[in-house]
Formats: structure tokens, C-alpha cells, sequence
């Protein structure tokens, strides 16, 4: 393995065991995913896709901190599994398969996120689209980190997220790799990296068609606040005089500040949207329809509009601890920004403590309802 600081392409055996090695600690030992696929007595984590796809990795200091597969179309390696997971078919009718790339397992230890690692493994990964003129890069993210990629350049399109049985609930994402101006409109830093081909520039026809209106999710980047909150409210309004609202005692404007960073999923049957043992700590409110919370022993309880669920993690500060899905046609839900709400905490603790306070008598409510 190479020990010089940068971003490297890992080509030999020995790089490559490094790398499925570091994903082993990061998504099997610190979240708790991918354990039903992992090597546990090699203590790695390696996929079939990665034979036809190209990692890459970073180091620091001579040490490997992080790393980033991509796959792409032109290798061959946009197999049928991967077009179904990402819902391409839309995209493949138009553009050729060569001309889109899938960035996944992105990882960076844990002590360096936050840092500049990132960005580099991010700007490698823009050399390389540029320097193969690709036109669509796609991903995905948890609900919780959609407004940060969102900011980068992402956009939602898929008319159905993912549900994958070792990650969880995750939001498809794309990157249309030369349309520069969105993404300098956004003050991403990805313009930095990204080349401006001028009057040679290639946006693909079908992207604002699939791009817009967003499919299956709402967020304050998608709409304006004005009918974000109308979203959110007119769920809300409905409950029985009796109910207790999250926003109790909250003005609009107060209420908004507390929607900073948030989502609106819309959701399919059986969608599972916390997996047990995740590490995200949003907290969760019931739109429309229901949710089961379940453990191995079967369904725990069932949350309906205007309830939260996910707040033990968010209020304990630990992993999920049950598996939580929707059961009913039509159901929605609002994820709050972990980082927003702790950030409500430490800088308006007395617009935090109402909120909070909701919370407490929510689950009171719950647990009253039970007896």
C-alpha cells in the first residue's frame, strides 16, 4: 500500500485488503451494519461489485483514513442489481450507460471527519468524471445527512427510496456532473472542482424532468419554507383537540427555526425507516399514516400522526434500538436534523426546552395510551 499522503488507486491485493478492512471497523464494529455480508474471523468487509468497480483511498501521515468505491458504466460495472437499487432505467433510456458513474462507501475515520479527507477523495472523484466527460454521478444518503449533499450539488429523483436490509432507509441521489451553474448557485464547494466545458457543456434532457418535482422526499432546499411549513402544518392541524404537537406553544416562526436541516419522506408499505443498531440519532414525526416499532419478539407499538418515534436514541445519545416501518398506504414522515436540534439546545435552550417538554408529554401520552 502506498504510504505517501494523497489519494491513491488501489490496484494490488494488499490495497485493496486495507480497504475492506477499514470498512469492516467503520460500518461493521462502529455501525453496526452489513454484519449478515461481512468476513468476521478476517474482520473485513468486501462486496461483489467491488471486482468490476475502482477504489480509491486516502492517507495521512502514511495511514489509511479513508476510501470510496466507484462504479462505473464504462467498466462494465453498472449490473442489472445496481440499476434496479438505483431506479437508471429512467436515465439509461437517454443516456449511455458509459456516461454514468455510481460513488458509494464513502468512508473516513472517525477522528477525521469533518476535516479536508473528504473533499479529496471528492475531488479525485470529479478529475476522474471529468476526465470521462460522465454525466450523471449518482449516490445515496441517510435522511438525516440530505440537506449537507443536498448543498453539495445532489438532487433526489427516484420515485421510491432504497430500503436496504443491511444499511436501511436511504435517499438516491445525482450529481449532474457539468451543470456547473446549479452547483456554483448552491456556493458548493464541488465548483472548485468541477470543469466548466463552456459552450460544450452537457446537461442531459431528462434530468429536470426526473430531477423535478422531487420524488418521495420534501426538504426547505426542495420548496420554499412558506409551503414547507404548510407541509408540515396541515398534517399537524388535524390531530384531536386532546393531542399533544410537537410545536405546542411554538409561534411559526419558532417552529420553522426548529424544521432547520429536516425532511419529509413519503413512504411505501413496509419501508423499514430505523434499523436497530443504526448509530443516526434524528428524532421523527408521524405526518400521515402509521408506523410499527418492532423488535424480535414482534411489534412494540404503533405510532400514528403527530407522534414521534426515534427519540431514544436522539435523547440518549445511543444506537437505535428497534426496528421501526410504515404499515400504512400513504404514510409520512418528518426527520429533524439531529445537528439543529442540538445546536436549539446549546444556543436557544429556552425555544429547546419547549420543544423538549413536547416531547416528554408525547411520550406520556404514549405511555397512558398503553394501560
Amino acid at each position: 500500500m502506498q504510504v505517501t499522503d494523497g489519494v491513491h488507486l488501489a490496484t494490488s491485493d494488499d490495497e485493496r485488503a486495507a480497504i475492506y478492512r477499514q470498512r469492516y471497523e467503520i460500518y461493521v464494529a462502529e455501525m453496526n451494519r452489513y454484519g449478515s455480508i461481512a468476513d468476521h474471523d478476517r474482520r473485513w468487509l468486501v462486496e461483489d461489485i467491488d471486482a468490476v468497480s475502482r477504489l480509491f483511498y486516502a492517507v495521512r501521515d502514511g495511514v489509511l483514513v479513508g476510501s470510496i468505491r466507484l462504479t462505473l458504466g464504462a467498466d462494465g460495472g453498472l449490473t442489472t442489481g445496481l440499476i434496479e437499487k438505483y431506479s437508471l432505467g429512467p436515465f439509461l433510456e437517454e443516456i449511455p450507460v458509459e456516461e454514468v458513474i455510481v460513488g458509494e462507501r464513502f468512508m473516513v475515520d472517525k477522528e477525521l471527519r469533518g476535516t479536508d479527507v473528504l473533499f479529496e477523495m471528492f475531488t479525485t472523484y470529479m478529475r476522474l468524471v471529468n476526465e470521462m466527460r460522465i454525466q450523471l454521478m449518482i449516490g445515496d444518503c441517510e435522511p438525516h445527512l440530505l440537506n449537507v449533499y443536498q448543498a453539495l450539488g445532489f438532487r433526489p429523483y427516484a420515485q421510491r427510496n432504497i430500503n436496504s436490509a443491511d444499511a436501511g432507509y436511504l435517499i438516491p441521489l445525482v450529481v449532474v456532473a457539468e451543470d456547473i451553474e446549479y452547483v456554483r448557485g448552491l456556493k458548493s464547494p464541488l465548483a472548485e472542482v468541477m470543469a466548466d466545458f463552456g459552450a460544450d457543456r452537457r446537461i442531459p434532457a431528462c434530468v429536470e424532468r426526473l430531477v423535478d418535482p422531487p420524488k418521495g422526499v420534501t426538504s426547505e432546499r426542495l420548496v420554499d419554507i412558506a409551503g414547507y411549513w404548510s407541509e408540515v402544518y396541515r398534517s399537524l392541524e388535524q390531530l384531536e383537540s386532546s393531542r399533544i404537537s410537537l410545536f405546542d406553544g411554538l409561534d411559526a416562526e419558532q417552529a420553522q427555526r426548529c424544521l432547520h436541516k429536516s425532511t419529509i419522506l413519503d413512504c411505501e408499505v413496509d419501508d423499514r425507516l430505523l434499523k436497530r443498531g443504526n448509530t443516526a440519532q434524528n428524532l421523527y414525526v408521524v405526518l400521515d399514516g402509521a408506523v410499527e416499532v418492532r423488535d424480535d419478539d414482534g411489534v412494540l407499538a404503533v405510532i400514528t400522526p403527530g407522534e414521534v418515534f426515534g427519540e431514544m436514541a436522539f435523547l440518549l445519545g445511543r444506537p437505535r434500538s428497534a426496528d421501526v416501518y410504515a404499515v400504512a398506504e400513504g404514510t409520512r414522515v418528518l426527520s429533524l436534523s439531529e445537528s439543529s436540534l442540538h445546536r436549539l439546545i446549546s444556543e436557544e435552550p429556552e425555544l429547546a426546552a419547549k420543544l423538549l417538554l413536547n416531547v416528554s408529554r408525547m411520550l406520556c401520552w404514549r405511555l397512558a395510551r398503553q394501560d
